[in-house]
C-alpha cells in the first residue's frame, strides 16, 4: 500500500498544473546537474591523465645526487643497492648541465641530460614521442643531440642540421681565455606537448662526458614499477645512505602542477554540486505544494488509521522517487556523454569550422575524457543524500497534519 501511494503521488497525473511543472523542473535540474558533474569530472580526469602521460614519461621518478660538502659516494655500490630494491625498474647514471645552443642568429638555453642509450630506453619513453630521427643515431654520431620540438622551432633547425653549443668550461690559450664551442648534429626531435619541448635535450653519456669535461657522473635517475612507491623507496635509501645522498622525487619537480589540477577538480565539483543542491531543494517546493493539495487525502488516511511514521515514509519515498528518476537519467546521460565526449567535440569542430583546442596553444589537440566509476558513485551518493535531506521538511509537515482541523475546514 505504501509503495502504491508513493508512485501514485510521484507519477500520477492528478496534480495541479503548476505543481506538475515544478516537479518536472526539479527532475530536469537533477538530470542536468548529475550529468554535468559526471562529464566535467571525466574531462578533468582526462586532462590529468594526458599530462601525466606526456610530462611524466620524460620525468624520472627519483633523482639521486651527492650532497655538497660530503664525501664522494661510491656510485657503483649505490646503483647496485638501488637496483636490488623490488620496486625499482631501472637505475641509470646521468650527467646534466645547461648549454646555450646557437644556429645562425638564433639562440636557446637548454637543459642537456646524458645517458647510456640502453639506460635511456629503460628510464624514459622518449622513443614514443619522436617526431623525426631515432635514438640509435645517438650511439652512431659522436656528437649527436635530440632536441625538443620547441627548441628546434625556436632555433629553426631540423634533423640533420648542426647547432653550435657554447660549453660551460673555458679554454685557456696564450692568446687569452675563450669560451669553448662544439658543433652538435641534430639526430632526432621529440614532442610531448608540454614545457619540456622548449627546455630539454638529450645526448649519449659519451657525448655528455666530452661536452662537460667531467670525470664522473652527477648521480642516478631511477624509474619505478609504480610511481606511488616513491616515498617507500626514498625512505629505504635514507635508511641506507643517510644524509650523504640527495633524493628528489617527481612530486617535488612536477607535483605542484598535478596538485593544482586536483584542486581545480575539487573546486569545479563543489560548484556543480551547487546545481544538484538547487535541484534537490526544488523538491521541497514540489512536496510542500503536494502536501497542501493532498491535505484532505492525508486527513482521511490518518482517520483510517495510518500512523505518522507511515505517512512520513510515504512522502519521503515520494521525494526520493522524484529525485531518483532525475539522478538515474542524469547518470545514464553523463556516462554516455563522458564515453563519447571526444567524438562529439570533433563533430562540433567540423560543424563550426573552428578548433576547440589549438595544439599550438594548449599542447592537446582534442578533448580528453576518462570516466572513473568512483566519481560516478560519489556523485550519485551525494545527489541522493541531498534529495533525502530536502524531503524531510515536507514529509514532517505532512505527518504533522491534524485530521480534525482539515476535515472541519473542508
Amino acid at each position: 500500500m505504501i509503495a502504491e501511494l508513493i508512485f501514485r503521488y510521484a507519477l500520477g497525473g492528478r496534480r495541479r498544473g503548476f505543481t506538475r511543472f515544478v516537479a518536472r523542473a526539479s527532475m530536469l535540474g537533477m538530470v542536468l546537474g548529475v550529468a554535468s558533474l559526471i562529464i566535467v569530472l571525466s574531462v578533468m580526469n582526462g586532462f590529468s591523465s594526458e599530462l601525466h602521460r606526456r610530462i611524466l614519461s620524460l620525468t624520472p621518478d627519483l633523482q639521486l645526487t651527492e650532497q655538497p660538502g660530503i664525501k664522494a659516494l661510491p656510485w657503483e655500490d649505490v646503483r647496485a643497492h638501488v637496483e636490488g630494491i623490488p620496486e625499482v625498474k631501472a637505475a641509470v647514471p646521468f650527467v646534466s648541465d645547461t648549454l646555450l645552443l646557437t644556429y645562425g642568429t638564433q639562440q636557446a638555453g637548454v637543459r642537456v641530460a646524458g645517458y647510456e642509450i640502453d639506460g635511456m630506453r629503460d628510464l624514459l619513453a622518449l622513443e614514443d614521442h619522436l617526431n623525426a630521427g631515432s635514438l640509435e643515431a645517438l650511439s652512431l654520431e659522436p656528437f649527436g643531440i635530440v632536441l625538443g620540438s620547441g627548441i628546434a622551432a625556436r632555433l629553426g633547425v631540423r634533423v640533420g642540421d648542426e647547432v653550435i653549443a657554447l660549453l660551460p668550461t673555458l679554454s685557456v690559450t696564450p692568446a687569452g681565455v675563450f669560451t669553448r664551442q662544439r658543433k652538435l648534429l641534430v639526430v632526432a626531435e621529440f614532442e610531448v606537448g608540454s614545457s619540456l619541448d622548449a627546455q630539454q635535450a638529450y645526448v649519449s653519456s659519451d657525448t655528455a662526458e666530452r661536452l662537460f669535461a667531467r670525470g664522473g657522473i652527477d648521480g642516478l635517475h631511477v624509474a619505478l614499477d609504480k610511481r606511488d612507491s616513491t616515498d617507500l623507496v626514498a625512505a629505504s635509501l635514507v635508511d641506507r645512505f643517510g644524509s650523504a645522498l640527495g633524493i628528489s622525487t617527481w612530486q617535488e619537480s612536477q607535483g605542484t602542477l598535478f596538485a593544482a589540477i586536483r584542486m581545480e577538480k575539487v573546486t569545479v565539483a563543489i560548484l556543480l554540486l551547487a546545481v544538484i543542491a538547487v535541484a534537490a531543494f526544488n523538491i521541497v517546493s514540489t512536496l510542500t505544494m503536494a502536501v497542501t493539495e493532498k491535505a484532505a487525502d492525508i486527513a482521511v488516511l490518518r482517520v483510517m488509521g495510518m500512523s505518522r511514521a507511515t505517512l512520513l515514509s510515504v512522502f519521503l519515498g515520494y521525494g526520493l522517487v522524484l529525485g531518483g528518476i532525475g539522478i538515474a537519467i542524469g547518470t545514464g546521460l553523463g556516462v554516455l556523454l563522458a564515453f563519447n565526449i571526444s567524438e562529439i567535440a570533433i563533430i562540433l569542430e567540423q560543424l563550426s569550422g573552428s578548433r576547440l583546442f589549438d595544439p599550438s596553444v594548449y599542447y592537446i589537440g582534442r578533448l580528453p575524457s576518462e570516466l572513473q566509476w568512483l566519481d560516478v558513485t560519489l556523485t550519485v551518493a551525494v545527489a541522493l543524500a541531498l534529495t533525502l535531506l530536502a524531503t524531510f521538511y515536507p514529509a514532517l509537515r505532512a505527518a504533522s497534519i491534524r485530521p480534525i482541523e482539515v476535515l472541519q475546514d473542508g
